[in-house]
C-alpha cells in the first residue's frame, strides 16, 4: 500500500502533521461566519465542522466552497489535510492542496464515533523559540497539556 492509500485515525493526530488521509464522519457543523482575510482584505466564508472516526473526534476547519461539501452525518475521505493549533485548540485543516471526497456507501457501516475523545478540547501551548535575527516568535512545535512526561518519569514541559 502506498503512502495515498494509507488512512491514520483520528486520535493518532497531533500538531504540525501534513499529508494526513483520514476516513471521516461528519457529525455536525457551527454556525457560518464571514471573516476579513489578514492578507488580501477579502471577505472569507468560515465554519468549522466536527468529525471524527472509531478513535476520536476533530474540528475540521472549512474556508468558502469547502463548506457545502461537509454535512452531518455523511462518510468523507480526507487527502493531504494537515493540523494546526488555533487559540491553543488542535484543527484540521484541508488547504489548497487537500480534497474532500463523500463517500456515500460506507455511511451505513461506518462505527460509532467516539465524540469523548475529542482532540480539540484538549488545551495546547505554542512555544516561543529564539529567532537568530534577535527577537522572540512564534515557533511551529507545540508542546502538549501539562501532563506529558519524558521516560524518567518526570515532567518534560519547560517554560521559554
Amino acid at each position: 500500500m502506498n503512502k495515498a492509500e494509507e488512512f491514520r485515525n483520528v486520535s493518532e493526530l497531533r500538531p504540525g502533521l501534513k499529508g494526513l488521509n483520514l476516513k471521516v464522519k461528519c457529525l455536525s457543523k457551527n454556525e457560518e461566519r464571514e471573516v476579513v482575510s489578514k492578507n488580501t482584505g477579502d471577505n472569507l466564508r468560515l465554519n468549522e465542522a466536527l468529525i471524527g472516526d472509531v478513535s476520536g473526534s476533530i474540528l475540521l476547519t472549512l474556508w468558502n466552497d469547502d463548506i457545502e461539501k461537509v454535512q452531518p452525518e455523511h462518510v468523507y475521505k480526507l487527502n493531504n489535510s494537515y493540523t494546526t493549533v488555533f487559540k491553543g485548540s488542535l484543527r484540521l485543516n484541508i488547504g489548497r492542496n487537500g480534497t474532500v471526497e463523500e463517500l456515500p456507501e460506507e455511511v451505513e457501516g461506518f462505527p460509532e464515533v467516539d465524540e469523548v475523545n475529542n482532540l480539540s478540547d484538549k488545551i495546547y501551548e505554542e512555544r516561543q523559540s529564539f529567532r537568530s535575527y534577535g527577537g522572540y516568535g512564534n515557533s511551529r512545535s507545540f508542546s502538549r497539556n501539562y501532563d506529558q512526561k519524558n521516560d524518567t518519569g518526570r515532567n518534560n514541559r519547560r517554560k521559554y
